[in-house]
């Protein structure tokens, strides 16, 4: 599966974004999807997952109660509604699949990653 990420942008904190991943390929509904960030010289961490029908999520608690992870499998779509951003927030956001449906936290278990997008957060 390939994944295009987008929707990132620059925004003042405690304003919003969604970010879009779209997905190629007939399987899409089969993945578990998770959204990963990754700041300047940190490591890439972990932010929100689904399961492949989108009955189970998983939010890291920095952004849990902010965040929220939606899928469309018709439109072999995923979305992360950010709410309330905080400049803590800004990095480089990925999509990613993988062949686990349950929709892991940890990104070990992702095998396909899209090209990021990025989320500034100013103060």
């Amino acid at each position: 599966v390939q994944l295009q990420a987008s929707g990132g942008g620059l925004v003042q904190a405690g304003g919003f974004l969604r970010l879009s991943c779209a997905a190629s390929g007939r399987t899409f509904s089969t993945y578990g999807m998770g959204w990963f960030r990754q700041a300047p010289g940190k490591e890439r961490e972990f932010v929100a997952s689904i399961s492949w029908s989108g009955g189970n999520t998983n939010y890291a608690d920095s952004v849990k109660g902010r965040f929220t992870i939606s899928r469309d499998n018709a439109k072999n779509m995923v979305y992360l509604q950010m709410n309330s951003l905080r400049p803590e927030d800004t990095a480089v956001y990925y999509c990613a699949a993988s062949d686990e449906d349950w929709g892991p936290t940890e990104k070990d278990y992702y095998d396909y990653w899209g090209q990021g997008t990025l989320v500034t957060v100013s103060s």
